[in-house]
Parts: C-alpha cells; sequence; structure tokens
C-alpha cells in the first residue's frame, strides 16, 4: 500500500472487473455489464452493513425500554372477511393479555361471515372477556376493512384505539409494551415490526424468508437514517381517537390500498411522532401457489412505488447479492467479480440472521436461509417488474393505483 493515497493502511479498492476469457477478451458489452453489476453489489454490501447497524441499534434501545406503569383502557378493532390461517389462536392470543383494562370489538359486513362461527368459538372459552361483534354494512370505500373499522370507532369506549390484522399472535406483555409510550402525549401512533409463519409452500417459504431478512430490516434502516418512521405497519396500529379525529377520521382512508402505511404517515405529517415499539407479533401466511404469491408481492410493490417513488427506486442496492452474482456470471474469469461476490454473500447473509433471528427471533430463518439466492432473484423481478404498469390485483378484482387510491378497472 504506497502512502499518500488518502486511504487507511490495510484498505484496498476492488477494481471495475475486467472480463478475460480462455483464450480471448471478452466482449466489452460483458465487461460493462460485469463493471455494473460489481458496483451495485458493493453497494448492496454496504447496505448490508447498515441495516445490521440499525438491526443491533434498534435491539439494544429496545432493551433498555422499561415498562412504565401507564396503562391506559384500550379498545382492539378488528376487521374481519373470511378466515386466516390459525385465526383462533390469534383471537387467543388477545384474551390472554397482562392488561387491566380492553375490550376487543369485531366487525363484520355480515353476521353470516364465517369468522364469526371463530369469534363464538373464543367467547366460548372467555365467557366473561369484554367481547363484542359489531355489523358494519355500509360500503364507505374500495378498503373493505377500512370501511369497516370506520363504522366500528363509535362503538370503541375507551380513547385508545389499537387496529390489527385478524392473524397476528401476540405475546402476554403486548399491549403494556405498545401503549408505554403513549405516556408522551406528542405520540400519536405506536407500531410494531412482525415476522411470518410460512406455510408449506416453497413461495410461501420465500415470503416469510423476505420479511424477516430484507423487509424489517429496510424498516429498522429507515427508522435509523430518518430519525423515526413515518409510518404504520398493520400488524400493530395503536393510536387515539384525539389523533384520527385531527386527521378527519379513518373513512378519509375507505379508498386507500395501504392504509396501514397512510395512517401513520398522516398521523405523523400531523404533528404527533411515530414509534416502533419492542413487541414482536407474528403473522401466519396461506400455502401460496406462484400465482397468489406473484400479486401479493405486485400489490406491495406498486403500492410503495406510488406512495415513495424516490425510496423504491433506491431498493435497487437491496438486491446486491443478486448483483453480485450476476456480474460473475457476466465475467466468470475475474477475479474481482469472485472478490465481489464473496463479500456481499457473507454481508447477506449475516444481515438476514442479525435481523431474523437476532431481532425478530425467526425460528424458521436458519431452516430456509439456503433459499436466499432465489429469494433475491424473485424480489429483483417483482422490482423491475413493478415499473411496468400500475394495477393491482386484491381479492379477487383489479384496480389501478394513483396516489396511493384504489381505482377499479
Amino acid at each position: 500500500m504506497k502512502f499518500g493515497s488518502g486511504l487507511p493502511i490495510g484498505i484496498r479498492v476492488l477494481p471495475v472487473p475486467v472480463c478475460y476469457s480462455e483464450p480471448a477478451r471478452v466482449s466489452v458489452i460483458s465487461t460493462l455489464v460485469a463493471a455494473v453489476c460489481g458496483l451495485l453489489g458493493l453497494a448492496g454490501t454496504a447496505y448490508f452493513v447498515l441495516s445490521m447497524w440499525a438491526a443491533l441499534r434498534y435491539r439494544t434501545e429496545s432493551r433498555k425500554v422499561v415498562t412504565s406503569d401507564f396503562a391506559p383502557s384500550v379498545s382492539i378493532l378488528k376487521s374481519l372477511k373470511g378466515t386466516d390461517p390459525h385465526m383462533f389462536a390469534a383471537f387467543v392470543s388477545h384474551f390472554t393479555l397482562d392488561y387491566p383494562e380492553y375490550e376487543m370489538l369485531f366487525g363484520v359486513n355480515d353476521r353470516l361471515d364465517p369468522a364469526v362461527a371463530v369469534v363464538n368459538q373464543v367467547q366460548e372459552r372467555f365467557p366473561h372477556a369484554k367481547l363484542q361483534v359489531i355489523e358494519c354494512p355500509q360500503v364507505l370505500g374500495l378498503n373493505g376493512k377500512v370501511s369497516t373499522l370506520a363504522q366500528m370507532l363509535p362503538h370503541a369506549r375507551y380513547e385508545h384505539i389499537l387496529i390489527n390484522d385478524s392473524d397476528i399472535v401476540v405475546p402476554p406483555d403486548y399491549l403494556r409494551r405498545v401503549m408505554t409510550p403513549f405516556a408522551d402525549s406528542n405520540v400519536g401512533m405506536v407500531t410494531t415490526l412482525y415476522r411470518a409463519v410460512a406455510g408449506d409452500t416453497l413461495w410461501s417459504k420465500l415470503e416469510a424468508l423476505g420479511l424477516s431478512s430484507d423487509f424489517a430490516g429496510g424498516v429498522l434502516l429507515a427508522r435509523a437514517m430518518e430519525g423515526g418512521i413515518r409510518f404504520g405497519l398493520g400488524a400493530t396500529m395503536a393510536t387515539t381517537k384525539t389523533a384520527i379525529g385531527k386527521i378527519g377520521g379513518l373513512a378519509q382512508l375507505a379508498d386507500y390500498l395501504g392504509d396501514d402505511y397512510e395512517l401513520g404517515a398522516r398521523i405523523a405529517a400531523s404533528g404527533f411522532t411515530v414509534q416502533l415499539s419492542g413487541p414482536i407479533v407474528e403473522t401466519a401466511l396461506p400455502n401460496y401457489d406462484f400465482r397468489g404469491f406473484w400479486l401479493h408481492q405486485m400489490r406491495w410493490a406498486r403500492n410503495v412505488k406510488d406512495r415513495r417513488s424516490a425510496q423504491y427506486f433506491g431498493l435497487i442496492v437491496t438486491f446486491g447479492f443478486a448483483w453480485a452474482i450476476l456480474a460473475v456470471l457476466a465475467c466468470p474469469f475475474s477475479w474481482s467479480t469472485w472478490g465481489i461476490l464473496a463479500i456481499a454473500a457473507v454481508a447477506r447473509f449475516a444481515s438476514a440472521i442479525v435481523i431474523g433471528r437476532g431481532v425478530l427471533d425467526d425460528r424458521q430463518l436458519l431452516r430456509d436461509i439456503w433459499l436466499l439466492p432465489l429469494r433475491d432473484f424473485v424480489a429483483l423481478a417483482v422490482w423491475v417488474a413493478s415499473y411496468f404498469g400500475n394495477t393491482v390485483v386484491w381479492r379477487g378484482l383489479r384496480f389501478k393505483l394513483r396516489k396511493g387510491k384504489l381505482e377499479p378497472v
């Protein structure tokens, strides 16, 4: 290492890949492709390292948080339509919470909905629980979940409101940890990370792996880089009637696809803070076939692209492992492409373990971690395909997305 180069002793810069074949030089196009993919692989490596830093920082901070005596009464709202995997277990987990005062409200469009039978089973098991099924027949918009929640809200008896999905399983200290931040009157929403229990199919496992190894890392890095988060996650949206009233009510969100993102963003824009709380909740994924998996991934991708276009384009670096593999395929005889692949692979697998195992305690991650290369290539394909249109399929119907809103096709 020469002195005066401006770099610390011991640090070497990998050169731009130069392709050689045996016996002739590979085409200029292959060299350019390898160079671009190699640089994206290095950028991805930096992203993986930053994600690990954000995850370790969050884990350290969450361990320092002490649950206070602040425990306001809470109304938990669940919008139901049909049954979900492990729905009964999810409901039961909400009736075994270590919390002094809360009620459970279940909203349905029709009392003949099969989810009502599951609620009845839970009520038989917990006959003294504060539980109410509310029929919400009005259609306030294209997002049926929000339409139901808006009709449920007037029935909630308490100021503090918690909304989560019907398949969410929660730990016993869930409410205590989620409600603690509300001791600060500036807090308008508390949300939580989540892990997924995969089904038996490959596509279900790929989605669960992506949630634990990639999605959570992106949330934690956004929190670290932006000084907090300004959106909500559907696994937990705890807020207050005051905050909901300040943004004009829930009915205004009844045509938005990403209601969790929109609710958190509007509460943050109204002057409140949004906090990411410590408990990790769990959701169950269906046994996706390829079509179901692809439509679900495309719906999520195009919604994020529509609402946060600049940040969505920045996701190009999150596929660093895939880019590094492509660099090697373009220039298989260049030592530099293999070097980039090696460091990208180490960083990718390490970040998946730190985030998925260390933060989310995802016990199936190590079982499925060998699928990471496939998962990253599929995610890259979804990212590219999302730019070719703005339509999504949701509950069997096709919609266009425009500024976050659903428009029927």
